[in-house]
């Protein structure tokens, strides 16, 4: 499990990595959405246990914490969620906007028309 786990990451951020690098904006977006998605995945796999029981302690008594699996990275990623959505979002409409004003989301171009 462990292994197709890590696979799955390294390939969302070999992906990452090759879609920030091209020309076009609208790549440049996906490029860092999937940048983030690997990172909430391996936030998330940090915490995680094999045969780990869920945070939640059934009532009174001692409890062994080794047991439960760390609610601490999951809140992480609940946040990096939705901050991630809302950076993606404001990226859509910058792209957008950029590409209504100078009819065209190619990079180097846009760096010609500006400077």
């Amino acid at each position: 499990m462990i292994w197709l786990l890590s696979i799955t990451i390294g390939s969302l951020v070999a992906a990452g990595a090759y879609l920030v690098m091209q020309r076009r904006l609208i790549q440049l977006v996906l490029g860092l959405a999937l940048l983030s998605h690997a990172t909430n995945l391996m936030l998330v796999a940090s915490g995680w246990i094999g045969d780990g029981r869920a945070p939640i302690v059934p009532g009174p008594g001692p409890v062994d914490p080794a047991g439960y699996v760390d609610p601490l990275p999951q809140a992480m990623v609940l946040t990096a969620i939705v901050i991630s959505f809302a950076v993606t979002a404001f990226l859509l409409i910058l792209a957008l906007n950029i590409y209504q004003r100078f009819k065209t989301d190619d990079i180097d171009r846009l760096r010609r028309l500006m400077g």
